[in-house]
């Protein structure tokens, strides 16, 4: 069989699913200069046959190849890797990505590879490129570097395809690096915030807009860090607002300056989402892991997007961290619920190699799994069963509150007596008796589920079909009535459908979640 394209350098790796796009794989085949022609980026997921993606490799007969390894990929790209270190083990194997760059040389990727390169490998790989095709190869299987001076890169974003533009997210970065210290995340091992030259990024963004760029995901870990900063950006987007656009970014809790307040004002409904990281609102805790909030201006910005602005919210918190105990999550949950962000998401700990949170796993217990997403399996406060309970509680919280599919229900819960997060515990307790696993429930199951559930609370088979009805059936999507109130809509008079051409989809640009909290 004759292969007649051939790449002497493929910088690969898998996706978590489609959608997503490899932005450090983009910006470091924008760096690769005179080897451009010989170089080809390919994106997988992890879902694809590491067989298949060797055989691929091998069609296009590299000389190097380069991995990008992540949480999300690790166990995959060793597959990947050691098939093909097997059947070709001359190919120069070099794997780079915050999976590999910490504890590195205790990893099995380690064995497998001829080089790793620790931290930002945006110049390092080319230049390794470089020298072992020229033949001066590294010495060292570790190659460390300075960090690149950001002004001097060559800005990828030219390299998204229009594909990328109508099918996957576009990411975007003004800066790296954060500030804070938190110890449970990778930034925290930053030493400062390193900017863009920001015309030049604004001059792209506005290409990829003109290209038809709608979707636009910043990384920046502190996007209001620096309020003429953020006020530039924002003013930028203003001008395209007419477009539908959809930006998302990751904001520090307790910093929303007058500036920013004034912009965010204008931005219409659907158009901006803020990602606020709370982790915890237990003082303890927050000290324990370096978390600094001022929950006082947390509350007050909260405040202020809610009355006065459009944008979309979406507040995260951690299960696991040390000495947090299931009643003083709940406790913050509460606290956080009142706030009323538009989505909470309940993430379970990990440990990432090469976070200062280590430094509490004898103190504290800290057990965590082995293998990759490395989540925490107990804690001197979080016993096993607790948190596979709150892992349960984290998934149809996602099911049913976050997803916007379910309103009213979740409305009907907070009415209840007491704390809103023990309230919806016992659904989730209800649900776990119901489900062995959490994955692949149908809608149509979700809103059985919850119909009985009102049904069992309340003995009001009216208020249980009001509250599905206007939730499956008269939400973002219109549905027909489902099999299980068929016969109570007869004894109505409602017929089976709920709306005349029910099944037609809500038309919209946004995100599905937002059309459904908007809705």
């Amino acid at each position: 069989m004759s292969h007649p394209i051939q790449r002497d350098i493929l910088i690969c790796t898998l996706n978590s699913t489609y959608q997503h796009s490899s932005f450090g794989l983009r910006y470091i085949y924008a760096q690769m200069a005179e080897m451009t022609d010989k170089t080809e980026l390919i994106e997988w997921t992890i879902k694809e046959n590491p067989r298949n993606i060797v055989e691929k490799i091998l069609m296009l007969n590299p000389k190097i190849v380069g991995f990008g390894v992540y949480i999300w990929n690790n166990e995959q790209v060793f597959e990947v890797c050691s098939i093909l270190k097997k059947v070709a083990p001359d190919i120069e194997l070099v794997l780079g990505g915050p999976e590999v760059s910490y504890e590195t040389e205790g990893q099995r990727l380690y064995q497998l590879a001829d080089h790793i390169i620790c931290g930002e490998a945006d110049l390092l790989f080319p230049q390794f490129c470089r020298e072992h095709l020229s033949g001066h190869d590294a010495q060292d299987k570790i190659i460390r570097g300075a960090l690149p001076l950001l002004p001097d890169l060559k800005l990828p974003y030219y390299l998204y395809s229009d594909n990328d533009i109508a099918n996957r997210v576009i990411y975007v970065e003004a800066s790296r690096g954060c500030p804070y210290k938190c110890e449970y995340c990778l930034s925290s091992l930053d030493k400062s915030v390193r900017s863009f030259n920001l015309d030049q990024f604004l001059a792209d963004i506005e290409t990829l807009i003109d290209r038809g760029a709608r979707c636009f995901k910043f990384v920046d870990r502190t996007f209001n860090l620096s309020p003429t900063t953020s006020t530039k950006i924002l003013t930028f987007f203003m001008k395209h607002l007419d477009k539908g656009l959809f930006l998302h970014f990751e904001m520090v809790p307790d910093r929303l300056p007058v500036e920013i307040r004034e912009l965010i004002k204008q931005f219409p409904a659907g158009s901006l989402q803020f990602e606020v990281g709370i982790q915890t609102l237990n003082p303890t805790v927050a000290t324990n892991v370096s978390r600094k909030n001022d929950l006082v201006k947390v509350a007050e910005n909260f405040k202020f997007i809610n009355e006065n602005t459009h944008v979309h919210t979406h507040a995260d918190l951690i299960v696991g961290l040390p000495g947090e105990t299931l009643e003083s999550f709940g406790e913050g949950f509460d606290r956080l619920a009142q706030l009323g962000p538009h989505e909470i998401q309940v993430g379970i700990l990990k440990r990432l190699k090469g976070t200062p949170i280590v430094r509490h796993e004898t103190t504290f217990k800290m057990r965590y799994q082995d293998f990759s997403p490395y989540q925490i399996l107990s804690t001197s406060t979080m016993d096993y069963a607790t948190l596979q309970t709150m892992n349960r509680f984290a998934k149809f919280w996602d099911l049913y509150a976050n997803s916007g599919d379910f309103p009213q229900f979740m409305k009907w819960i907070s009415t209840f007596e007491g704390s809103f997060f023990w309230n919806y515990m016992k659904f989730v307790d209800y649900l776990s008796e119901k489900y062995s696993e959490t994955h692949s429930i149908s809608l149509m199951n979700l809103a059985e589920k919850a119909y009985d559930y009102i049904l069992m609370r309340t003995d009001d088979s009216d208020k249980a079909f009001d509250i599905i009805k206007a939730d499956f059936c008269d939400g973002a999507k219109k549905r027909d009535i489902p099999p299980f109130m068929k016969s109570q809509a007869i004894a109505k008079g409602l017929g089976t459908q709920s709306v005349t051409g029910a099944a037609a989809k809500k038309s919209s640009s946004l995100n599905s979640r937002q059309v459904a909290h908007l809705t």
